[in-house]
């Protein structure tokens, strides 16, 4: 019999429900590889994302559907190789969590396979049933609202999600209905910063922005954006590498000015 021992430092989801309450934003970044998610970890980051958005930067697809299960297990072993306090969450594909027992199988792999600490899938009140599921088997999940990459083609292209009464009502909805089910930490992209800053304000669990202003509970940011080497740059983000001079010194930048609140500036 092995006994599983936490790394010194290391991230977990109690110390992320932590920051929220002592008010000190999370910082989190994706990554894909071994080397990469060292520098992240050394830089300080918080959480590690394996996203599915490695279809498009990695793979240099048009979308992040042909991701599949075994690309984010792979993936996902290469970064877990590389990390020593930063908490690892990965991403399951379009179509992986089609029913809850489905769910549970794939992510039971990123957790089994590649020592993942947390789950993240997209959607929003469908996912409830899906999202107690997985909490009832002991596996840590991020809930994804507002704009979703998996739907694109539904939603007809990359666009802010939530600008009407209505669907901000929905997302707020949604986003309290996920954490009743057991939901550790919401992800939210490309929403109103006004719409964001509401639902971190109402739900217990941490909420992570990503081009939804700066009223959340941390911010992410996929590294290629991060580091401006992407072929269409988000107009959310910012290329820390521009005057950093090291990928490295980039990385302690977005760290800090995520802490500081410099980014993203402006609500």
């Amino acid at each position: 019999m092995s006994v599983h021992t936490s790394r010194r430092g290391e991230v977990t989801v109690d110390s992320l429900a932590a920051m929220k309450r002592d008010g000190r934003p999370i910082a989190a970044m994706t990554a894909y590889d071994a080397s990469f998610a060292r520098l992240l970890d050394e830089a300080g980051l918080d959480v590690v994302l394996v996203g599915d958005s490695l279809g498009m930067v990695i793979q240099g697809g048009s979308t992040t559907l042909p991701v599949t299960v075994d690309d984010m297990v792979y993936h996902a072993r290469c970064v877990r190789a590389g990390l020593d306090r930063a908490l690892l969450m990965v991403d399951l594909p379009f179509l992986s969590f089609s029913t809850p027992e489905v769910a549970v199988a794939n992510a039971g792999r990123m957790l089994k396979e590649a020592d993942a600490q947390m789950v993240k899938l997209e959607g929003g009140g469908a996912q409830v049933d899906t999202v107690a599921r997985l909490t009832e088997c002991g596996i840590p999940v991020c809930a994804h609202l507002g704009l979703k990459p998996q739907s694109v083609h539904k939603l007809g292209g990359y666009r802010m999600q939530g600008r009407d009464e209505a669907s901000a009502r929905a997302m707020l909805e949604d986003a309290l209905a996920l954490e009743a089910a057991g939901a550790d930490l919401v992800l939210l992209e490309c929403v109103p910063a006004t719409l964001a800053e509401e639902v971190a304000r109402n739900l217990r669990v941490p909420v992570i922005g990503i081009g939804s202003g700066s009223g959340c509970d941390g911010q992410i940011l996929v590294l290629h954006d991060a580091i401006g080497v992407s072929a269409r740059m988000p107009g959310f983000a910012r290329d820390f590498l521009a005057d950093a001079g090291s990928i490295h010194a980039a990385m302690t930048t977005y760290v800090a000015d995520v802490r500081a609140r410099r980014f993203p500036t402006g609500k």
